[in-house]
């Protein structure tokens, strides 16, 4: 009973641990454009990513379902959990409605991406050194 009470107490406190991290998890949306004066709302970006269309011609790239810096953007922006995001874009696709955002295997690759194609936005953790190509639109603390 002691060790079923103190392994209890012991995944509490990491999960609260874990959920405090992840709260004061920065990101920052940034995107390749030549119009640095865009001005872009959290919900502006919830929508793009989302697959729906903003007044910016921008393309949304995301991160795998693995990476912390997309896991705090669906808990922070787009206020769902990964399955129910999951099915979301199996409906979109089952019905034809809305194409899903591509899809970069890290961070490496997504700036990389964002740098050769103009018109791509994307989420980063605001820990990473942004290009000079890149414009930050947005940051969400």
């Amino acid at each position: 009973m002691k060790y079923l009470s103190g392994l209890l107490l012991f995944t509490l406190s990491t999960l609260a641990f874990q959920l405090t991290a992840k709260q004061n998890y920065a990101l920052v949306i940034v995107a390749n454009t030549q119009n640095e004066d865009i001005s872009i709302t959290r919900r502006d970006v919830r929508n793009l990513f989302m697959g729906g269309v903003i007044k910016h011609e921008l393309h949304a790239v995301i991160l795998p379902p693995e990476n912390e810096t997309r896991v705090v953007f669906n808990t922070k922006v787009v206020g769902l959990t990964e399955s129910r995001i999951q099915s979301y874009w199996a409906q979109m696709r089952f019905s034809g409605r809305k194409k899903e955002p591509r899809e970069m295997v890290n961070e490496e690759q997504l700036i990389e991406y964002l740098k050769m194609n103009e018109g791509s936005i994307a989420y980063l953790s605001a820990q990473s050194t942004i290009p000079s190509e890149l414009t930050v639109l947005l940051t969400i603390e």
